[in-house]
């Protein structure tokens, strides 16, 4: 019997290295991380840092950490494992102009895809098709994401646009 995940290798990189390259590119590194989270440098920066195997973060300890950090090595790390993409949307103001330039693009996107469906008869996709896409579709959606922040934010403080 074969499972989904049976050709999975895993992550390009563990947990641990993952919150470790985090935390040393975090401002101020793994003090500023252990200051901040008011725990003791010595034994916390054991548990942060790869170099030592023996000592782990707790659950609630990690869930702290990444809050606190935000770094791309784990948010890699559970994009892997998931199979998932993650998006952090930069907020743009949500303007007349903003939309046109959506539905705009919206347009010359759809052309792409229409483009695309002549190389997909055939159900067979190469390596730069597949790359094609996905840099289309991660930058419409990321524009799309920003949009709908500005709009949100505009919401929220009261300026509505």
């Amino acid at each position: 019997m074969t499972h989904q995940h049976d050709d999975y290798s895993g992550p390009a990189v563990p947990l641990d290295v993952a919150i470790d390259n985090d935390c040393r590119e975090f401002r101020g590194g793994h003090k500023a991380v252990c200051a901040m989270l008011g725990e003791p440098y010595g034994p916390f920066q054991k548990r942060l840092s790869g170099a030592y195997p023996d000592h782990h973060l707790r659950p609630d300890d990690l869930a702290r950490v990444v809050e606190l950090v935000r770094g791309p090595a784990v948010r890699a790390w559970f994009e892997q494992v998931y199979g998932v993409v993650s998006y952090q949307p930069v907020p743009v103001p949500a303007t007349r102009d903003a939309m046109q330039a959506l539905g705009k693009l919206l347009a010359k996107e759809g052309e792409f895809v229409a483009s695309l469906a002549c190389g997909a008869a055939d159900s067979r996709w190469d390596r730069a098709e597949v790359a094609d896409l996905e840099e289309h579709g991660y930058a419409l959606i990321g524009k799309l994401l920003g949009i709908m922040s500005g709009a949100r934010q505009a919401m929220e403080g009261g300026s509505n646009g």
